[in-house]
């Protein structure tokens, strides 16, 4: 891919429609970010995010290669990014199933094809890989083919730029596709909806990169391994907490007033 795509302004829309058409979007009821065997959405969204992942928090993959960035120091991949965004994404907050509905209307999945649902929360991982994904074919139709299972994944880190500057911009193409389909109260929404998920998107990496998320057994809720993110910042933390701060000052056992 070259550094300089052009944005087509004869948008792909109905092309990135059937980019979730090869994903068959089922049913994940009760598993927000269950991946089992044969599972084409789950599969192209984690890949997704793999692509936004190393635009945040490069390192030596073939992602971070792909998009033009390579380093040698461990980044996005490594620190288990990818799952840490689609875990938390599908676990973000209880929210109506309405606008996400909408969203898969606006970008034309085919006939039938059914967005995951929970009755606890929305995963809203899928959702987000839409957009991403619609606008890497806006940006460069080209990243319809290509390696890797997704187009985003596929653009260099200029063209991944250029696809949030459209996102935050916003992009009135999307806009209207968008608002043709949300119900009210949401109708002339979108664009808010878009420059909030940009940004939302953009945050939630850069934490979960930084953050021990990804060797934290959540058994033990101990550390397995030194953090990617703890290594890239030379961060060294007190392993068992400072002395001074346990307990209350000079052996009292309480506070009052």
């Amino acid at each position: 891919m070259p550094d300089e795509p052009r944005p087509e302004r004869r948008t792909l829309l109905g092309a990135a429609g059937l980019l979730a058409a090869a994903a068959s979007l089922p049913d994940l009821t009760g598993a927000p970010d269950a991946r089992a065997a044969g599972d084409p959405l789950g599969d192209w969204t984690l890949d997704t995010m793999k692509g936004l992942a190393v635009f945040v928090m490069p390192g030596p993959d073939a992602y971070s290669r792909a998009q033009g960035t390579p380093r040698g120091e461990p980044g996005g991949i490594e620190a288990r990014l990818p799952e840490f965004l689609v875990h938390h994404l599908n676990r973000y907050l209880p929210f109506p199933d309405l606008p996400v509905t909408a969203l898969a209307a606006a970008l034309g999945p085919p006939a039938g094809a059914v967005l995951p649902r929970s009755d606890a929360v929305i995963p809203l991982a899928p959702a987000a890989a839409l957009i991403l994904n619609a606008e890497a074919v806006r940006v460069d139709p080209r990243a319809l083919g290509g390696p890797f299972l997704a187009p985003f994944p596929r653009l260099s880190y200029r063209a991944k730029a250029k696809v949030f500057e459209l996102l935050e911009g916003p992009d009135p193409r999307l806009v209207e596709a968008l608002d043709a389909q949300l119900p009210e109260p949401l109708k002339r929404s979108a664009s808010g909806l878009l420059k909030y998920a940009a940004g939302a998107l953009l945050e939630l990496a850069a934490l979960g990169g930084y953050s021990e998320w990804g060797v934290l057994d959540p058994a033990t809720r101990r550390l397995r391994d030194r953090p990617v993110g703890w290594r890239v910042s030379g961060y060294t933390p007190a392993s068992e907490g400072r002395p001074e701060f346990r307990g209350y000052y000079q052996g009292r056992r309480k506070a009052a007033g």
